[in-house]
């Protein structure tokens, strides 16, 4: 369904920002939002971002929040498909990388039924950007054999979850939109085995010139949660441990 590198008019291309540093957009990332006819964009997307936009696009806002959908995931599919139809270039604009935890695929079916050719452009997702920035490498030799990325917004008994497989020694788990859940992460991560000891941390606002790293143990990670706002991520495993050592950003 893709076409060529070089978009055409009624065109979709689907791209990620990363995490919110303006230095960690692709090449074709930057090329294509300084020449799109309309940007559709998510709240994750920074301003310093934005600011690289056309500045004659048409810019839509469809951003989300923790039970506050501004545009429901329905209307965004079918603003994709009605710009698209008008003839026009439309770059779907993500933070992070809208394969993981970005609901692209949902977005790309949609323009297949309606028969919308489309381009995918990979971006630095939160994980891999926020832990860099904060001196966490999630994995380690010494620390992680394996790393495991899982979606905080969590049915509210945590059944959705198979919290066995994740409660393991050597492994790393990267917690996306997981503030409002992270008693059920602790709770649930404990009760199947993880010591409360295991480190962790919160990356709030990472990559930007806002970031803060709270680190702590499991049992902690109640308070830290209280403490920290919304973009964040967490992370929980052995490696946090590096990152007083490893550092390197900001503070």
């Amino acid at each position: 369904m893709s076409l060529s590198s070089t978009a055409s008019k009624c065109f979709v291309s689907l791209v990620g920002a990363g995490p919110g540093d303006p230095d960690l957009l692709t090449m074709k990332a930057y090329r294509l939002i300084q020449t799109a006819d309309v940007v559709v964009y998510d709240r994750l997307v920074s301003e310093e971002i934005m600011a690289l936009v056309n500045p004659n696009a048409e810019l839509l806002f469809v951003g989300k929040k923790l039970n506050h959908h501004c545009v429901p995931q329905d209307q965004i599919n079918q603003i994709l498909v009605d710009k698209a139809k008008e003839g026009k270039h439309v770059v779907r604009l993500k933070g992070g990388d809208p394969f993981i935890f970005g609901r692209g695929g949902e977005e790309l079916e949609t323009l297949v039924d309606n028969a919308i050719a489309f381009e995918v452009v990979p971006g630095i997702t939160a994980a891999s950007g926020c832990s860099a920035y904060a001196g966490i490498p999630l994995t380690h030799r010494d620390h992680a054999q394996s790393v495991q990325f899982i979606t905080g917004h969590l049915k509210k008994d945590g059944q959705d979850v198979q919290w066995q497989s994740l409660a393991q020694n050597n492994h790393t788990l990267v917690f996306y939109m997981g503030l409002k859940q992270a008693p059920t992460i602790r709770q649930n991560l404990t009760e199947h085995g993880l010591s409360i000891d295991t480190p962790c941390a919160i990356i709030e606002r990472g990559t930007t010139t806002k970031q803060r790293v709270l680190t702590g143990v499991l049992s902690d990670l109640d308070n830290l949660a209280e403490q920290a706002i919304s973009p964040s991520l967490i992370i929980v495993g052995s490696v946090v441990s590096l990152h007083q050592q490893l550092s390197w950003f900001g503070e």
